[in-house]
């Protein structure tokens, strides 16, 4: 496979350091100076952790994919971490509720759906391995050095679940003071809110603080990247490689994708955006970019995409209608980046002959319906919508009605208790249109 996926085009700067920061990834560093020396200087191995909480990446973790692949552009070696052990118990930062617990055989199917996701991104030395950790003392070991330009995958279920509680909390947790952990960003909201947090989420912390520790000690990882809700989680690592390790290990978190109102991107009706093209297809995910609204255009050709800066600043320039041909070109590149050029190139096709009659309408979305759903009275219109996933409630659904948003074979509903018949279809086909940008097609079956 070819991993070239970043043009060496992408940015005039030698130091991934300033690229990602031209990109405006960079939210804040441990130690700024000291980090981009690092980065300037050496090839060093980094990790950004990656907890299993369901079976597959979606487009918040697929930010954290990018930062590793300009990693790798510049030559450091990203270290996958994979949540075998944290993911037992659940992160607690940004939530309101506690996270539903998962079974082991649940989270390792998990986990190896996402070293699959990965493995079409970054190209891993498949050989080199993490051996033991059979205790807080005791350290593991690499059995090879990684290939040179190579990423590795690591799961800390290899040294979290073997731990004996005692010792761990003897040894770890007597170096975490309880009043700095509570005014931790990550643990106010939830103080704040009726349930409160429990001792068992106040774990989290120790974990992920013991896993830098680790990678430190036994494979030397000198940086940990996330997202800027794992800032807390990324200092107790630092100073617990200080503390226990007397080394110098360094941190930084990266700007969540964000709309220009603040709101995380990447929600859909049906739910999460996702990366596998049999939970979200590569039409709704290109009509996802396609549909951003105008003041986050830059921030995602920036972020999602490898154009060179001054094209992502000419096309977010664009104004009036102009701006949907920069919307465009968004929607193709994320799309042949997730999902190979194929793909992108049917969905730009699906999208154009939905808008405007041309191009080939075989690539708009299908969904086929046994014929008998039909025959009589047949199925209301807002069902309808409901299980082709364009509106999330039957509310939902009749509001569309009411405001005018639906056409049903070329023409706009009225009637909220229209019923599909099997005679509205044309040639066993029926085209759903939902406000200006969605498009469903019905196939009898």
């Amino acid at each position: 496979m070819n991993f070239d996926f970043i043009p060496d085009n992408v940015s005039a700067h030698d130091n991934v350091y300033d690229v990602l920061k031209e990109r405006g990834f960079i939210e804040q560093s441990t130690d700024e100076e000291k980090v981009r020396e690092l980065l300037q200087n050496e090839k060093v191995k980094f990790y950004i952790g990656f907890d299993p909480t369901a079976d597959c990446l979606h487009v918040g973790h697929f930010m954290q994919v990018i930062i590793m692949m300009y990693m790798q552009k510049f030559g450091h070696t990203p270290v996958v971490l994979i949540g075998g052990g944290t993911g037992m118990v659940g992160d607690p930062s940004g939530r309101t509720d506690m996270r539903q617990m998962m079974t082991i055989d649940t989270i390792e199917h998990n986990c190896n759906q996402f070293k699959q996701l990965f493995d079409r991104f970054i190209d891993f030395d498949e050989e080199w391995e993490y051996v033991g950790n059979e205790g807080v003392y005791v350290p593991g070991h690499e059995t090879k050095k990684p290939e040179p330009g190579k990423a590795v995958a690591v799961n800390n279920a290899r040294w979290l679940r073997p731990l004996n509680y005692i010792e761990f909390v003897r040894e770890i947790g007597s170096s975490f003071n309880v009043n700095t952990m509570l005014r931790a960003e990550c643990f106010k909201q939830r103080m704040e809110r009726e349930g409160g947090l429990t001792f068992f989420e106040l774990n989290y912390m120790l974990m992920q603080s013991y896993d830098f520790m680790v990678m430190a000690r036994d494979f030397d990882v000198k940086i940990q990247f996330g997202g800027n809700d794992q800032w807390s989680n990324i200092i107790g690592g630092v100073e617990l490689a200080r503390k226990k390790l007397g080394k110098e290990v360094y941190g930084m978190t990266f700007s969540l994708l964000t709309n220009s109102e603040g709101k995380k991107m990447g929600k859909t009706a049906k739910g999460a955006l996702w990366l596998s093209p049999e939970k979200t297809s590569p039409y709704e995910f290109f009509q996802y970019w396609r549909n951003v609204g105008d003041a986050d255009v830059n921030k995602c050709l920036r972020m999602l995409t490898f154009l060179p800066m001054e094209e992502v600043n000419r096309l977010s320039a664009l104004e009036g209608a102009e701006i949907n041909k920069a919307k465009e070109i968004l929607a193709y590149e994320v799309t042949k980046l997730v999902h190979g050029e194929e793909e992108a190139k049917k969905a730009l096709d699906g999208a154009r002959a939905a808008f405007s009659g041309g191009g080939s309408m075989e690539n708009v979305p299908t969904t086929v319906i046994a014929r008998q759903e039909f025959a009589g009275e047949g199925m209301g219109v807002v069902n309808l919508i409901r299980q082709l996933g364009l509106v999330p409630s039957n509310g939902e659904g009749f509001r569309t009605i009411e405001q005018g948003g639906l056409t049903v074979g070329g023409n706009k509903v009225t009637d909220k208790k229209m019923m599909i018949t099997e005679d509205l279809f044309e040639d066993g086909k029926l085209l759903i249109q939902k406000g200006k940008k969605k498009f469903h097609m019905v196939e009898l079956g």
